[in-house]
């Protein structure tokens, strides 16, 4: 009898709370070390903002992306210790940085280092362009694309993040934001601002494509020794060259989150785990997956998370 697949999501930003990290770390020197490794290779405060906060500098692009990705890290170190191993990795948006580093292809400073300089570009960008992202729910996607054509900026806003059939994520200027979430009330959804200080995944971020572009060359990577699914293209991709020029790409794309998914259940997926903070990734993993099916899901980001997943999925826990 064939093993159930599994792969381990990641989560990005919109995920991150004052406290993130702090009891995994404060319970393992190994993971404590990669939270001040973080620090170092960031020359940031990783330590402090994610125990402490607060969350308005925690929430920072440039302080934000490693600081996620350090305690993903560390979520993920105590996963893998406990005996987990997964068939297939992805992230959402800057959770793809820890999928590449959990495969193998990136180092853990090289990804800190990674998604410090995207921080630090992004950020720069969107300084230059400001913006937001919103979240549409109770819509398809026909419909808020038809939403946005009909609102003659489609320079100024675009869809961000297709996360669900009815969760439609919007990125652009605050204006165009706005409106567009108006506009979605008025059709019958429901609009939600994220916690994000710029307007990732939008044309917006077009300023931070060539400067990443050099950062990403010089970058060491190396070929995932598990698949990784790309928001991109919701396909694997093996090549570091191919690698580097879709995480080019993704600062200014849309994430294909939902065709993610439902790539993953056609290799044969059942069970998710999300490693890292909060549930976000499951809430949309509720949405996607249909009721009553064979699929599992569960978040881990604490002591009692996995021990949770450990009791409730005890098979994928090597001995």
């Amino acid at each position: 009898m064939n093993k159930t697949k599994t792969a381990v999501i990641f989560p990005g930003q919109g995920s991150q709370y004052v406290g993130m990290g702090r009891e995994l770390a404060e319970n393992d020197s190994a993971a404590m070390k990669i939270m001040t490794m973080a620090q170092e290779v960031s020359g940031l405060p990783i330590v402090d903002l994610c125990f402490n906060g607060p969350m308005d500098e925690l929430t920072r692009a440039e302080n934000l992306q490693p600081a996620m990705t350090a305690v993903n890290m560390v979520c993920w170190q105590a996963v893998s210790k406990a005996g987990l191993r997964a068939d297939y990795f992805a992230g959402h948006s800057l959770g793809e940085y820890s999928a590449l580093w959990a495969a193998g292809a990136l180092s853990a400073e090289d990804a800190i280092r990674l998604v410090s300089d995207r921080g630090r570009i992004m950020a720069a960008a969107g300084a230059e362009n400001p913006g937001g992202m919103l979240a549409v729910l109770g819509l398809d996607i026909e419909t808020v694309e038809a939403i946005l054509s009909q609102m003659d900026c489609l320079s100024e806003i675009s869809i961000g993040n297709y996360n669900s059939s009815r969760q439609i994520v919007v990125s652009g200027t605050a204006a165009a934001v706005r409106r567009a979430g108006e506009l979605a009330v008025e059709q019958g959804g429901k609009a939600i601002p994220l916690p994000v200080s710029i307007a990732n995944h939008s044309p917006l971020m077009a300023a931070a494509v060539p400067e990443f572009e050099k950062i990403l060359r010089a970058a060491t990577l190396r070929k995932p020794k598990t698949p990784v699914l790309f928001n991109v293209t919701a396909a694997e991709a093996a090549d570091p060259d191919e690698i580097r020029a879709i995480m080019a790409r993704q600062v200014v794309s849309m994430v294909r989150w939902l065709d993610i998914i439902n790539a993953l259940r056609a290799k044969g997926v059942k069970t998710f785990i999300e490693v890292g903070p909060k549930k976000v990734l499951s809430g949309l993993m509720r949405r996607i997956l249909p009721k009553g099916g064979d699929c599992v899901c569960c978040q881990i980001d604490s002591l009692e998370g996995l021990r949770n997943c450990r009791r409730d999925l005890p098979a994928l826990f090597e001995a």
